[in-house]
């Protein structure tokens, strides 16, 4: 459908009610779910099926198109992946996939980093973490596919790519009659993130703002840092990693 056509069906389905036209509204924005459920869910975990994600993904749209007013100055594609991101993370942190012998490693390479960087006053090098976790860095390398498979939904849940989404879950808070005191929370908690990703080493940061900031793929932010694509994806969940451990750090403090 063209632009008057989609703003047609808008006020024909938010009027009156015509089902026709929210099917036609659901199927105009359906690549959203796909774009969106691609980049947050990578690699697919062992056990999980992607018509499972898709489905979540299309539930969020769907929620999005009944909830969406298209009196406010808020582009629907914005509105939409948020509640379709929302859908596919929660879905995924129900499925609670990971094993606990992964999740165990995981809490011990966050002490390590942590430990590290507060002993040296920087970020530590692969070198250095491997070498406290008592392995090899190809080890280390391997753990770190664990750590992303693991937790790049949980850090992709606190990422806000714009002011204009944030406007839209203030607001769908506010409308929900949600506790507000877990509104500020979240806002402190995503200012920590921020300073968490201003600590990344530069290469890290970097990544992090190709991918979530710029919407590039690993084999794209590859091609501009000119490394292989499986380095980026090894350097994105380092990234993770240290985030995760900066964002406790942030927790016991407060």
């Amino acid at each position: 459908m063209n632009t008057i056509k989609v703003q047609e069906a808008w006020k024909r389905y938010k009027v009156t009610g015509d089902v026709v036209s929210r099917e036609q509204l659901i199927h105009q924005y359906a690549h959203l779910v796909k774009i969106t459920a691609g980049r947050i869910v990578a690699h697919l975990p062992s056990g999980l099926e992607w018509d499972d994600v898709y489905s979540c993904g299309v539930i969020g749209l769907i929620k999005a198109v009944d909830q969406f007013d298209p009196t406010r100055n808020v582009k629907f594609e914005t509105y939409a992946i948020a509640l379709i991101r929302g859908a596919i993370l929660e879905m995924l942190r129900s499925e609670d996939w990971v094993p606990r012998s992964v999740r165990d490693k995981l809490k011990t390479l966050d002490r390590a980093i942590f430990a590290l960087e507060v002993e040296r006053g920087r970020p530590p090098t692969e070198n250095e973490i491997a070498e406290a976790l008592k392995i090899t860095v190809e080890e280390y390398r391997h753990l770190l596919v664990d750590a992303a498979r693991a937790n790049i939904f949980s850090i992709e849940s606190i990422l806000v790519q714009n002011d204009e989404e944030e406007q839209i879950l203030v607001g769908e808070c506010l409308a929900s009659g949600e506790d507000i005191l877990k509104e500020v929370e979240d806002r402190a908690r995503l200012r920590s993130l921020t300073h968490a990703i201003e600590r990344l080493p530069e290469r890290e940061r970097l990544v992090i703002s190709l991918y979530y900031y710029e919407g590039l793929t690993f084999k794209e932010i590859g091609q501009v840092m000119n490394i292989s694509e499986s380095r980026v994806y090894q350097l994105h969940a380092q990234a993770i990693a240290r985030m995760r451990a900066y964002l406790i750090d942030w927790e016991t403090a407060a």
